[in-house]
């Protein structure tokens, strides 16, 4: 995907070498495809480039056209798989072989359901990353299947003002932005589509090899990011309570005190610098007023808002949006 930013940035004649040294990524890292880029720094860049192109919809951009088989080896295994259903129940498996932060999560009841879990790294920096791998996912299901499979809903954690329409022309199905959640919902009936790719040998090789990148990538959960990536989606609805997160984690409010407090940390630091952090990126963004900046943040008043984000920042809102160092 970085890759894949990079040249259409090169493309559109935009000046990239700052935008790699402000995303912490070299000319040598871009050039090497076989080397596996920093999470954080693919993001940052992804965004940069999207603002130095004024293309706010470039992570669907770039994920219309490329070739699918560029995902490598977990394409490969899922193209091999016997059905649909198989297929993305390889992919959750083995998704982190392919980006070490964003998990894929395989449901099944009445409607197969495909969530995206995003680990030790904060889901409200991002924006074009998931919509690029949600609108791949679906490309992958209709190439896959030889089928144009429509989702039954797609929902998205970020917000979007504009572009709605867009993006429930290419899914086929309502788009909501702003939900606790990044999923997308299929018909039951997907998963028993058989693949005319499906091929039992070189699965069976490819799985081999999978298992070992599995074991050789042990994934450590960082709390921190943890608890950001539970309080963003909770703010507007004034639900970003230590119990509600902690209870969203599993554990008990007197336990993620205490685990929070191993290191070194407290969850009313964390909500205050994860609010400044999301006032930031909301003021980045010209369409969306100061006051619903402010409900996005759980605040009934703006003055309130005006008051926490002077005491975080030394200056007002409306002064940090005029001055638009972002």
């Amino acid at each position: 995907m970085t890759r894949l930013a990079y040249k259409r940035a090169v493309e559109g004649d935009l000046d990239v070498k700052p935008l790699l040294k402000k995303a912490g990524l070299t000319l040598q890292q871009i050039d090497n495809p076989n080397l596996r880029l920093n999470v954080t720094s693919q993001i940052t860049f992804l965004n940069l480039v999207a603002k130095g192109m004024d293309d706010e919809t470039l992570g669907l951009n770039l994920a219309l056209n490329f070739d699918l088989r560029e995902i490598g080896t977990l394409y490969y295994v899922m193209a091999s798989s016997d059905t649909l259903g198989d297929a993305l129940q390889r992919a959750s498996r083995y998704s982190r072989i392919t980006n070490e932060a964003v998990h894929l999560e395989y449901r099944t009841n009445k409607e197969v359901t495909i969530r995206f879990e995003y680990v030790n790294v904060a889901r409200h920096h991002d924006r074009h990353q998931i919509e690029f791998f949600m609108i791949s996912l679906v490309r992958l299901v209709r190439h896959l299947s030889g089928r144009n499979l429509l989702p039954t809903r797609v929902s998205f954690v970020h917000r979007r003002n504009f572009f709605q329409s867009t993006f429930e022309k290419l899914f086929g199905c309502d788009v909501v932005f702003g939900r606790n959640i990044d999923e997308i919902v299929f018909p039951s009936a997907i998963q028993d589509i058989p693949l005319a790719s499906a091929d039992s040998f070189l699965h069976g090789l490819l799985i081999a090899q999978c298992e070992k990148a599995n074991i050789d990538r042990p994934r450590l959960a960082a709390l921190r990011v943890s608890v950001e990536n539970e309080i963003a989606p909770l703010l507007p609805h004034g639900n970003a309570q230590a119990a509600d997160v902690a209870h969203r984690l599993g554990m008990s409010q007197r336990t993620l005190a205490r685990h929070l407090a191993s290191e070194g940390l407290s969850f009313t630091t964390i909500l205050d610098e994860t609010k400044c952090d999301l006032a930031t990126h909301y003021l980045s963004q010209a369409d969306l007023p100061i006051t619903t900046i402010a409900w996005l943040l759980g605040y009934q008043e703006v003055s309130a808002f005006t008051h926490a984000f002077k005491r975080w920042t030394g200056t007002t809102p409306r002064q940090a949006r005029q001055k638009g160092n972002w």
